[in-house]
């Protein structure tokens, strides 16, 4: 039995699972041992063999052609992002690769223009590590300085559950946009102990883990309860930095004109507490 990791079976089963009879215009007949469709109806509606369908699913086959992995993200109702990514999984691997550097660096340039920032800034890593941040980021949250990971803290610390009243449903956007940034390449020992610390620690992780969600993050507001200033809606962009290997400048930014804004700028220019202190400031 090969030990290579069964990617592309895991996401088959995993999508497969995820999908109704109705959504998939069939009858359903009969109970069901286990959600979504059944393997021979999905490859009944790709116009491929059971036996076919079996072997991708279980690792015995890890060649099809795009045809019929075309055919298979219909059934499964995919989009784009989702057909992009299972094509990335039986993309051909070269026996050597060039390993990444243990260490992700910022290059120069990008840490002063964070700096430069009067917006809440920092930058992060292919697997949500924080690498740098603006004293107004750290203001922000403690946890947004370098040694922070978003996605641990997000599962793991109160605090940013707090600090984040909608968590899940971020969190839900950090697991999408991390199997899209990795595909295939699962071995690197970063993204190994981060997926297997949070596996262990948090079933919420595990749940959302296993639906194989596919999804890039854009910009989007970004909800708050900040322990000083209260609630406030701030606009999170990602830029991605060049020349580097998938680091992100990360701002936040309110709207102009804004109580919003004015809360960001009350919390800047304020002496701060020590971190976790509950303490309201005046609003102008």
């Amino acid at each position: 039995m090969s030990s290579t990791p069964n990617t592309l079976g895991e996401y088959l089963r995993a999508r497969r699972e995820l999908v109704t009879p109705q959504q998939a215009g069939i009858p359903d007949h009969g109970v069901r041992r286990v959600p979504g469709l059944r393997r021979e109806e999905v490859a009944m509606l790709a116009g491929i063999s059971t036996d076919y369908y079996l072997r991708l699913e279980r690792g015995r086959d890890r060649r099809p052609s795009v045809q019929v992995l075309e055919s298979i993200a219909r059934v499964l109702q995919l989009n784009d992002e989702h057909l992009a990514y299972l094509l990335t999984l039986v993309a051909d691997i070269p026996k050597q690769r060039v390993r990444r550097p243990p260490k992700e660096t910022p290059p120069e340039g990008a840490l002063k223009l964070m700096d430069s920032l009067a917006q809440p800034a920092f930058i992060e890593g292919r697997y949500f590590d924080i690498l740098a941040s603006n004293r107004l980021a750290k203001a922000l949250s403690p946890r947004l300085d370098v040694g922070g990971n978003q996605l641990r803290d997000m599962f793991l610390d109160p605090s940013q559950q707090t600090l984040h009243p909608e968590w899940e449903q971020v969190t839900e956007c950090f697991i999408a946009n991390l199997r899209q940034s990795v595909g295939n390449d699962i071995e690197n020992p970063r993204f190994i102990e981060l997926v297997g610390e949070l596996s262990l620690a948090s079933p919420l992780f595990r749940q959302l883990w296993a639906r194989h969600e596919v999804r890039g993050q854009r910009g989007t507001p970004l909800r708050l309860d900040h322990p000083v200033v209260g609630e406030m809606t701030l606009n999170r962009e990602r830029l991605s930095i060049s020349g580097s290997d998938g680091l992100m400048l990360v701002v936040y930014h309110p709207d102009a004109g804004s109580q919003h804004a004015e809360k960001l700028a009350l919390l800047a220019s304020s002496d701060l507490p020590a971190a976790g202190t509950k303490q309201q400031l005046p609003l102008a």
